[in-house]
């Protein structure tokens, strides 16, 4: 199943809490930062729509910076980013570094196509374009050197003796290792086509005596492949070369059994992973340094253990790192320790004040299918006579679907500066068009309610518009009263007349 924009979503929240963000493009920018580099001559070359096809063509491996002007990260990174492009234009050959404006009109359409979903976006462009993919390295020159230096190089190394070992092999790292009888073949050239896709995830090596790897065995049969990682039982085999097959023994094997969420950088990395996956997602969440920690982590191990069949990861997360995912599942601090499940299509069961003996139990009602899902709503408003009306979580799907009625629906934040500044253009286009009887303009906050799945929600805000036959268009016209009421009165009319096409065609039959 493909990753859902709420999980991508939620991993920007994440990169907040983990390490340098990338800020949403609809949130506006936090000013600060360093500025670029001094004037002069860049190194960095400034792409845009009309010039990047020909600059992919022309370099066969770039690395391409999708940003926005008024992006602190950005402006952070950017001193950074030139700084590497002139150490790395002197490499043999030149590694080339270049940026496009991404919140720039023009160059909107390219930010789609290469799925930038925040900022600044890194993109690896290998062999002319053909192969992209996502920079996942340093923000600093002196990382970002090194990460691309290596990047360039072969994605697997061959380890020729037992220092090659100590060269390559971290132990604080996932690295893995083809060990074969010769270095051709089906068995080879499969294992180098995965390690050239994942090259930019985990470390690979390859080699014809097991007995220099760590826990090697020279008796061992060959072929096979080799995982190491610093969690779990560290070392994991696989004699299986089919490409798909490896790829599912690789991500399968390079993330704990559970994944814990705190402060830990090290842990980093597999948080990443685990909101990145499709599949359900356990996650216990509780205080690790007061309370009976070591009952509930031995109790939620067990229960990873004993489900390790079914399609669902786990995580235990201490609360004091984990406030970004609070905040995303608007969860309490009051419910803790709790446990919430988060099906991939937003879905979310919860039970708050768990005991560590009653997790196994709770997660075998999730499997059969007696829980019921959690949603998270205001109170409906016993009054709401105000020109915008206020729609909640257990009421919006009567009045946005089944109200009969236009209805044009805002999701904000409180704390959003631009839906502050939408709020009376809002209002001022709900009295404009109050002789309207089938046009309602809503609201909701999406930070205290859980927005239908219908809707996919970016950033802030979020405006949809919903016909009387549930047709829903996203709104992309102007931010003034008048396009708003344009916007209304344009799709209104379409939903008309496609309500009365539809009766003529009954009428005729």
């Amino acid at each position: 199943m493909a990753i859902s924009r709420v999980w991508i979503s939620l991993l920007l929240a994440l990169a907040v809490v983990l390490s340098a963000p990338a800020a949403r493009a609809e949130d506006g920018g936090a000013e600060g930062g360093e500025e670029a580099a001094a004037a002069g001559t860049e190194a960095v070359l400034t792409l845009d729509a009309d010039n990047i096809d020909d600059a992919v063509a022309k370099h066969p491996f770039m690395v391409v910076e999708f940003y926005a002007p008024w992006c602190g990260h950005c402006k952070k990174l950017a001193p950074e980013y030139e700084k590497a492009a002139q150490e790395l234009s002197k490499h043999d050959p030149p590694i080339v570094l270049a940026k496009v404006d991404a919140n720039d009109d023009k160059n909107k359409p390219l930010a789609t196509k290469y799925e930038v979903q925040g900022f600044p976006t890194l993109k690896i462009f290998r062999n002319q374009g053909k192969n992209i993919q996502e920079y996942k390295g340093p923000r600093e020159a002196e990382g970002i050197v090194e990460y691309l230096k290596k990047q360039l190089g072969p994605a697997s190394k061959e380890i020729k003796s037992t220092e090659d070992v100590s060269t390559f092999i971290d132990d604080k790292k996932i690295y893995i290792v083809g060990i074969f009888t010769e270095l051709s073949g089906t068995e080879f050239t499969n294992f180098m086509e995965v390690a050239e896709k994942l090259r930019s995830d985990y470390d690979f090596g390859h080699t014809l005596h097991a007995n220099h790897l760590p826990r090697g065995d020279a008796a061992v049969e060959k072929p096979f492949v080799r995982l190491f990682k610093p969690f779990d039982e560290l070392v994991v085999d696989s004699k299986d070369f089919d490409v798909t097959a490896l790829e599912k023994f690789i991500d399968a094997s390079s993330t704990p059994k559970v994944v814990t969420f705190d402060k830990n950088p090290d842990n980093h990395p597999y948080l990443l992973k685990f909101f990145q996956s499709s599949s359900v997602k356990a996650m216990l969440f509780l205080n690790f340094s007061t309370g009976p920690f070591d009952s509930f982590n031995s109790a939620y191990y067990g229960a990873a253990e004993e489900f390790k069949d079914k399609e669902i990861k786990f995580l235990i997360g201490d609360i004091e790192a984990s406030q970004g995912a609070f905040k995303y599942f608007k969860l309490k601090e009051d419910q803790v320790p709790l446990i919430l499940i988060q099906e991939s299509d937003s879905k979310k069961f919860l039970k708050s004040h768990v005991e560590p003996d009653q997790i196994v139990s709770w997660l075998k009602e999730y499997f059969d299918g007696k829980l019921s899902p959690f949603r998270k709503s205001e109170p409906i408003p016993e009054v709401n006579n105000e020109p915008v009306k206020v729609v909640v979580a257990d009421n919006v799907h009567d009045v946005v679907f089944k109200s009969g009625k236009n209805v044009l629906v805002e999701f904000y934040a409180p704390w959003c500066g631009h839906c502050k500044k939408l709020a009376p253009i809002l209002d001022e286009a709900a009295k404009t068009l109050q002789s309207d009887d089938d046009v309602i303009i809503a609201k909701m906050d999406a930070t205290e309610n859980d927005p239908p799945s219908e809707f996919e929600i970016q950033g802030y805000p979020t405006m949809y518009f919903v016909t009387p036959s549930g047709k829903t268009v996203s709104y992309d016209g102007g931010r003034t009263a008048d396009d708003i009421v344009e916007f209304i009165r344009k799709n209104k009319e379409t939903a008309g007349l496609a309500t009365e096409k539809a009766g003529s065609a009954t009428t005729d039959e």
